[in-house]
């Protein structure tokens, strides 16, 4: 559905994304994350044909967004982050403005705008003037725009920014049934959105593609943490010869203990073996769990491993 090959951005030299590349299926809700300047509103940008790559190809649906713009145009629906309206006009003026921009049909206008404003539950507000909406009925107003033509891409910059908790809960719903038809990306700071919504990820840094990985497998490692009041040249020579762990190391010591992380690809098995084992030598089990990365915890990973790296080229420079 969308396959981005080599992408690039130059503004002179400052290089806002770098040689990026990925490919997201129908029906995928995929989250795009990264610090501000990371390089994310130039990729949507560049997806929605709004600015042109300084290298690299996109292709919506099969389309080369160079070579057939307007066609690939027209399978997507694009909010941006600061929603452009127009205040003066009434939402169901501004939706039939928009509308006849996409191209719909006098024809087609009442039943296509009469279905966005019940998926965005806009009803109330129908004939209200945008300059009085709140600002969470103006984002709903973004919404419905970008849905008008039913597009087979919908590409969100922070979808729920200025939502109460009731409607960012019915933006979550919406985007899921958005998903039955299309193929959704979110851009949002807000992780745990990306959580309750996204099937994967695609964290940005510094203008270059850090991780792309589904979320279902963020905290499938094969890692048990155990907690212990023994010392390492102790404890360790114990848990590495037990069957079914292929490493043992140190993590970390405080006044609660030693924490030791326990490679293992069978975490479930061999959990009760590290129990009995810590009875058997008479040792403090103090905690015993298996390691999962949260996506805030991996996001904060990954960045800072970037800024590391970045860091050390600059100084081997």
């Amino acid at each position: 559905m969308i396959e981005v090959h080599h992408l690039s951005r130059h503004y002179g030299a400052l290089k806002a994304v770098q040689d990026v590349s990925f490919s997201i299926n129908t029906g995928e809700i995929v989250g795009l994350l990264g610090h501000n300047g990371a390089g994310k509103t130039t990729i949507m940008k560049m997806l929605t044909g709004y600015l042109e790559p300084s290298a690299g190809t996109i292709r919506i649906d099969g389309l080369d967004i160079a070579e057939q713009r307007r066609a690939a145009q027209r399978q997507i629906g694009y909010l941006p982050e600061n929603c452009p309206l127009y205040p003066e006009m009434t939402v169901l003026d501004s939706l039939d403005y928009q509308a006849s921009l996409l191209g719909l049909t006098p024809a087609q206008r009442p039943v296509a705008i009469r279905r966005a404003v019940e998926r965005t539950e806009l009803g109330a507000k129908a004939t209200a003037t945008i300059g009085t909406l709140s600002r969470g009925y103006r984002q709903r107003v973004g919404v419905a725009q970008a849905i008008l033509h039913e597009p087979r891409i919908l590409i969100l910059d922070e979808p729920t920014n200025g939502l109460d908790p009731a409607q960012i809960q019915h933006m979550r719903a919406l985007v899921r049934e958005l998903a039955r038809d299309a193929t959704l990306i979110i851009s949002t700071h807000i992780l745990q959105e990306v959580e309750a919504v996204c099937g994967r990820v695609l964290i940005m840094r510094g203008g270059q593609l850090a991780l792309d990985s589904r979320l279902d497998a963020l905290g499938q490692q094969p890692r048990l943490v155990i907690t212990l009041d023994c010392a390492p040249d102790v404890a360790l020579p114990v848990l590495h010869a037990l069957d079914g762990i292929t490493a043992a190391t140190l993590l970390d010591a405080d006044d609660l203990g030693y924490r030791f992380a326990l490679e293992t690809a069978d975490a479930q098995t061999v959990a009760p073996r590290v129990a009995r084992a810590a009875c058997e030598h008479g040792w403090s089990l103090l905690g015993l769990e298996r390691e999962r990365h949260d996506l805030e915890a991996l996001f904060g990973a990954v960045t800072l491993e970037r800024m590391e790296l970045n860091s050390s080229l600059a100084t081997n420079a």
